[in-house]
């Protein structure tokens, strides 16, 4: 698994990379319901603070969004 820097993806990319994660089943967003849009721009706001990064997995060949002390502490 890696990393990958947010903003070295096609802007477009993201969008999809997020839209696809934000539609999962079981993806818990609290109380509130929000639109896709609203669940994506939290993600990548959220992203954007450094509290989540995209991490790839070469082996299922699949991208996440995780938490970066999760992620870093996966990778360590």
């Amino acid at each position: 698994m890696f990393i990958i820097p947010y903003q070295q993806l096609d802007p477009g990319t993201l969008q999809s990379v997020l839209q696809e994660y934000a539609s999962r089943d079981g993806t818990d967003y609290g109380a509130l319901e929000y639109s896709l849009d609203e669940k994506v721009a939290q993600l990548l706001a959220r992203l954007k603070s450094q509290e989540l990064v995209l991490c790839f997995d070469p082996d299922s060949e699949s991208c996440n969004v995780m938490l970066s002390q999760d992620a870093k502490a996966l990778m360590s």
